[in-house]
């Protein structure tokens, strides 16, 4: 492979993005626009989640009402703590949706007809999940006082649930669909990469590249670094429109997310290198990409509801999006700061998805030119 023409194929692409008004917006300025125009039509507050307890009570009414919250595996009793410090490590890493204190005296309380009070650590990264649990929490909290035949319950005063959210304190949605949305917008600089290399079959220029030195991988490289580069332009201006316009905090690293959003881009244009060898017309390419990435990741990848669990072929239909991970990493670096090597799993999810489609890209072009 010769780096010298590599950098002219990503010199002669780059030119071609800066030079035609349509390519220019649809790799470096659609994602900020379709950011700006979803977050308002998906911002909306409304399985199984997964909780640790502290219960500093250790009585047997404390018991039985841990039992009757987790009786019909809606709400699952995950982890046993015993201490405070132990719920933010399970709450960043996602081991958890929720953590529940039952403080001392719980049992005294209801038995004296007063109202106890219990202390719902909620994950606000994702208020759709807290809204759920909160909800869940204070109906079964309120059922279970009256199915105990306490006093307090006679007199109309159920079990109180205090709930407070780390994260996003206010379970603003906004401030976590805008993170969600940027698996989704991030994807139209490889729609233009789908369309540039289909570009080249349906006017017949592909034929004169090949009858240059230029190889198969000097090709293709040279037009994936071209519009992942784009594409990171893209990904700052997506940036700028998630704090600037809608105010969500982002607590991570810039580098951080410019890595891992390079990460992404390679997992979707990869995926696109290999389709483009199936496909000869632009149209096609783009009908593509959005049955394969765009529609399925609306619905499937956590953005909107978490991923199901509900069978192996939901799971299976969910992590194979690489917005999946995306989505996981985007709110983790906004919302909770996470660093590089706390994200490990997902960035590597994507970059052997990625790599794995790059090369069976490379060898079925290289095939084709031979």
């Amino acid at each position: 492979m010769s780096l010298h023409r590599a950098v002219a194929i990503v010199r002669k692409e780059i030119l071609h993005i800066i030079r035609d008004p349509r390519n220019f917006f649809l790799v470096t300025v659609s994602p900020a626009f379709l950011l700006l125009l979803l977050s308002y039509i998906f911002s909306f507050d409304v399985g199984q989640f997964n909780l640790a307890v502290l219960d500093l009570d250790r009585s047997y009414l404390s018991r039985l009402y841990l039992h009757s919250l987790t009786s019909d595996q809606d709400l699952i009793l995950a982890y046993n703590i015993s201490s405070y410090v132990e719920i933010d490590p399970l709450l960043t890493s996602g081991q958890i949706d929720a953590a529940l204190v039952i403080p001392p005296g719980f049992a005294n309380t209801i038995h004296r007809g007063q109202p106890a009070q219990v202390q719902a650590i909620i994950d606000g990264a994702d208020p759709f999940v807290g809204t759920q649990i909160v909800s869940s929490l204070t109906a079964r909290s309120g059922a279970f006082v009256a199915a105990a035949g306490a006093t307090a319950a006679q007199q109309g005063q159920p079990l109180q649930v205090r709930t407070q959210a780390w994260y996003n304190a206010a379970l603003k949605s906004m401030n976590s669909m805008v993170p969600g949305l940027l698996a989704i917008v991030l994807i139209m600089p490889t729609m233009a990469l789908a369309l540039a290399l289909t570009r080249e079959k349906e006017t017949g220029t592909l034929e004169g590249l090949i009858a240059t030195p230029v190889s198969g991988v000097e090709y293709i490289m040279g037009k994936l670094m071209a519009y992942m580069a784009a594409g990171l332009i893209s990904a700052i201006l997506a940036l700028l429109v998630a704090v600037l316009w809608f105010r969500v905090p982002f607590r991570g690293e810039l580098a951080v997310y410019l890595l891992l959003a390079a990460d992404y881009f390679l997992a979707c244009m990869g995926a696109t290198v290999v389709i483009a060898e199936f496909v000869k017309s632009q149209q096609t390419a783009m009908f593509i990409v959005l049955i394969i990435f765009i529609v399925p990741s609306f619905f499937l990848s956590g953005m909107i509801s978490p991923v199901s669990t509900g069978s192996p072929g939901s799971m299976l239909a969910s992590y194979a999006l690489p917005s999946t991970h995306f989505v996981e990493i985007s709110r983790n670096l906004f919302l909770k700061g996470l660093r590089l090597d706390q994200m490990v799993r997902p960035a590597l999810i994507l970059l052997g998805m990625g790599s794995g489609a790059l090369a069976i890209g490379l060898l079925r072009f290289r095939k084709k030119v031979a």
